[in-house]
């Protein structure tokens, strides 16, 4: 009967914890960019600024949905917090890059020339609409999900190619326009290469180490 309730209850409060962590996402970002305009200005500089950082903040949100869950395979009870609360920090990460994109086009607007190329309009317009679309998926109740598998799927080569337009962004742009900045892109430069080899080698474990355990357990 406690156990019931305590699910009742869970079950109950989970809209109350989704809007609050959505909220979080937004409002921080929000305010990053709000203080870097009131800094800056709103003239193309401070407006540029201001979206660039607000994709950083945005990154905190990524980083423990699309790595959370690997270290804590790897590492243990320690982190099963970033395992448990993955969606809901996709969810703020959701809700933090909606703050970029306007920001991006408010760019727009008031650039005299484009400040970002069709290529990355159409790549990272993608990775957007992925991102929604999985936001929108994870507010499906588990029971009523068509294919689980196929959902599955679909998030995590989601999750991958948005990650790989985070390296992209942190890694290969930096490495070829060289490191003007590098405060700006080394510590996220380091936290996306760990996220991607954390997934690696977790997935590396759940693949062969079952089939290492039972040649063993065969001699």
């Amino acid at each position: 009967m406690i156990d019931a309730q305590s699910r009742a209850t869970e079950y109950a409060s989970a809209p109350r914890r989704t809007a609050l962590w959505i909220g979080g996402g937004f409002g921080a970002t929000v305010a990053v960019a709000g203080l870097i305009l009131a800094a800056k200005g709103t003239g193309e500089s401070g407006v540029k600024f201001a979206a660039l950082m607000s994709a950083r903040v945005a990154f905190l949100f990524f980083w423990p949905a699309y790595a959370g869950g690997a270290a804590a395979r790897l590492f243990g009870p320690a982190l099963s917090g970033l395992a448990r609360h993955g969606r809901e920090f996709g969810l703020a990460f959701a809700a933090a890059l909606s703050v970029h994109l306007a920001l991006v086009l408010w760019l727009f607007l008031i650039s005299a020339h484009p400040p970002v190329g069709p290529a990355v309009i159409v790549t990272f317009g993608l990775g957007a609409l992925w991102l929604y679309a999985l936001a929108a998926a994870s507010l499906i109740p588990v029971g009523q999900v068509p294919s689980p598998k196929a959902l599955r799927i679909f998030r995590t080569a989601g999750l991958e190619y948005i990650a790989l337009l985070f390296v992209y962004d942190f890694v290969l742009s930096p490495l070829r326009n060289g490191f003007s900045h590098p405060l700006e892109y080394l510590p996220f430069s380091l936290m996306i290469v760990v996220g991607v080899i954390l997934r690696l080698v977790a997935w590396l474990r759940r693949r062969f180490a079952p089939a290492a355990a039972t040649a063993i357990g065969s001699r």
